[in-house]
């Protein structure tokens, strides 16, 4: 039996089973679920009622629509996205998203739904729940902007934060042990790496032009990306505050003139790493090279705790915070404007206050023969 309101009606349909519906241009429209008291039936009504009056009512029927062909869409027209990114996304979505919630019409997708699939998520594949929890939410962003659904069911607090552990990251004489271990080809990639704090992607995209022989410097302005295919593509940095201007220490000055004599093609466009044969450097062959390096000094850094390091050489010489996320390339969208402008010559001055420490340490730092 339907109980009448001024606004909608609500059936009671059995045991904890109540349906809520009401009428809008002539048409019944039912709540997306079934709900368990009359209480939350009640409350289903007034939301919408509440939204009707200030214009922001959904049509339920808009929301049928099931996630998995939502958000195939949705993927589709992100051309945007780089290369690795958008092989990320279809990962997550194939083997994190669409098992638990693809089927399911985007309307029907509820905060207790998504806080349960979360929860698995997380016990099952912890180093992934946040990104896919994180890639859901940005889809169901896009679906109440469509007027898709009313609000987004993405509501676990703190699910979306990456909680990885703090890594050690190692000393200024690690640094210069580890570099001296690598081939005589990659001793730059590690000393910028450590000292300027690009990323791996960074530097293997670097070109002659974009070194700055008189300035010592080092523009950024793409990052390297290896897909699942092999192929290696070149696109922007992970940010916009990516692309930058970083001065590097003056005592690597010697240490990059030998390295572009010695490796590096006299075409402005050649790059500034290469495997042995002159060809693109692959992160795998990097990486192979890393490992036996840090086997043979005895420690067990990844290649980006370095770029950590640079971070905390930098701010320990005295860079702000706008300077030091400049320096680094790492902004979030809503301070990014901000970091990008931060003056170059501060980092110029940062660079120099960070050869300082590089002296301080020993002196030198090694060098192949």
């Amino acid at each position: 039996m339907a109980s009448r309101r001024q606004f909608g009606a609500i059936r009671r349909l059995g045991p904890g089973r109540w349906q809520a519906s009401y009428v809008v241009d002539g048409k019944r429209h039912n709540g997306p679920i079934r709900f368990q008291t009359k209480a939350d039936a009640n409350a289903y009504l007034s939301e919408v009622e509440t939204g009707l009056r200030r214009g922001g009512w959904v049509d339920p029927t808009a929301g049928k629509e099931s996630l998995k062909s939502y958000a195939d869409s949705w993927l589709s027209q992100r051309h945007d996205l780089r290369p690795r990114t958008a092989e990320d996304y279809q990962s997550l979505l194939a083997l994190r998203i669409y098992p638990a919630l693809g089927h399911l019409g985007i309307s029907r997708i509820t905060p207790v739904i998504v806080r349960e699939w979360y929860v698995q998520l997380s016990k099952d594949y912890p180093g992934r729940a946040h990104k896919a929890y994180r890639l859901l939410r940005t889809i169901l962003n896009t679906a109440v902007a469509d007027e898709k659904i009313l609000r987004n069911p993405c509501q676990v607090k703190g699910a979306g934060q990456d909680r990885s552990a703090e890594r050690a990251i190692p000393t200024i004489s690690e640094v210069n042990l580890l570099a001296a271990a690598m081939p005589p080809r990659f001793e730059l990639l590690i000393q910028l790496a450590a000292w300027c704090g690009l990323r791996r992607g960074e530097l293997l995209a670097l070109t002659r032009s974009n070194i700055d022989l008189r300035n010592g410097s080092i523009r950024v302005d793409r990052s390297a990306q290896q897909l699942n295919g092999g192929e290696v593509a070149f696109g922007p940095p992970k940010t916009a505050a990516g692309i930058r201007t970083v001065h590097y220490p003056p005592e690597l000055s010697d240490l990059m003139r030998r390295h572009l004599d010695a490796y590096v093609g006299r075409s402005g466009e050649s790059l500034v790493f290469t495997g042995e044969k002159g060809g693109v450097l692959r992160p795998h062959v990097l990486q192979k090279a890393w490992v036996k390096a840090r086997n043979s000094v005895g420690v067990n850094f990844r290649i980006h705790d370095l770029r950590h390091l640079g971070a905390t050489l930098a701010a320990n010489a005295g860079a702000s915070t706008k300077e030091l996320m400049q320096r680094i390339g790492h902004a979030s969208p809503q301070a990014s404007l901000i970091y990008q402008h931060a003056s170059e010559d501060r980092d110029r001055e940062i660079a120099q206050s960070l050869g300082g420490l590089m002296l301080a340490e020993g002196g030198s730092f090694p060098r192949h023969s």
